[in-house]
């Protein structure tokens, strides 16, 4: 498979990090270019410029390697929840959609690098897998904050709409990835507003 191009100043940058985060860079080129499955520890290593056992040190195994990964990138979208939050106190509306445009400001990356979870899940087909789980739980976290935003913003039924809010979050994501629609993240926002715009129960019931 052909190699994805480097992010601009990618390797000056990582050239400064310490080893850990080397080898957690060096994790993430190689899981979204070649998939978690296909992605070995000495590929890993020698993509950090380091050894199996200085990798090891750090992780005791892939496995280990993959949740740490996944859970950096969960914490990326928490935290865009937690500024949601904080710049638009009280206001759900405000809030969906700066999480909205946060996912939009994402797509071009995904369109090029796919979504990690999208990317993960198919690698993962045991559901015990810790990892797996991990992407479980913040979905099901994600959901949740939604409920709560759509809550605030006046919904009828607020689970039903952050149902749907996060199905379109998702198939934006999706959509980006394999190309199949034009103007994503335009579409997106133009969808998540008139899901909020309907206020009411969804369906009218």
């Amino acid at each position: 498979m052909a190699s994805s191009p480097p992010r601009p100043g990618r390797d000056t940058r990582v050239a400064r990090l310490p080893p850990r985060e080397r080898i957690l860079d060096a994790a993430e080129e190689l899981f979204l270019r070649d998939g978690i499955r296909a992605v070995g520890v000495q590929a890993v290593a020698e993509q950090a410029k380091t050894t199996k056992m200085a990798l090891y040190r750090h992780f005791v195994t892939k496995d280990a390697l993959i949740e740490e990964w996944l859970r950096i990138v969960a914490a990326g979208y928490s935290a865009a929840f937690d500024r949601a939050e904080t710049e638009h106190p009280g206001d759900g509306r405000a809030q969906v959609l700066a999480v909205t445009r946060f996912v939009v400001q994402g797509l071009p990356d995904i369109a090029q690098r796919g979504c990690p979870f999208v990317n993960s899940i198919a690698g993962l087909p045991d559901r015990a897998h810790p990892a797996r789980r991990l992407i479980e739980d913040h979905k099901a976290t994600q959901l949740r904050r939604l409920t709560g935003m759509c809550g605030q913003a006046g919904a009828g039924a607020p689970d039903e709409a952050a149902a749907e809010i996060t199905f379109l979050l998702e198939g934006a994501q999706v959509s980006a990835q394999n190309g199949s629609v034009d103007r994503v993240g335009e579409r997106l926002l133009a969808a998540v507003e008139a899901v909020l715009d309907r206020g009411g129960p969804v369906g009218g019931r």
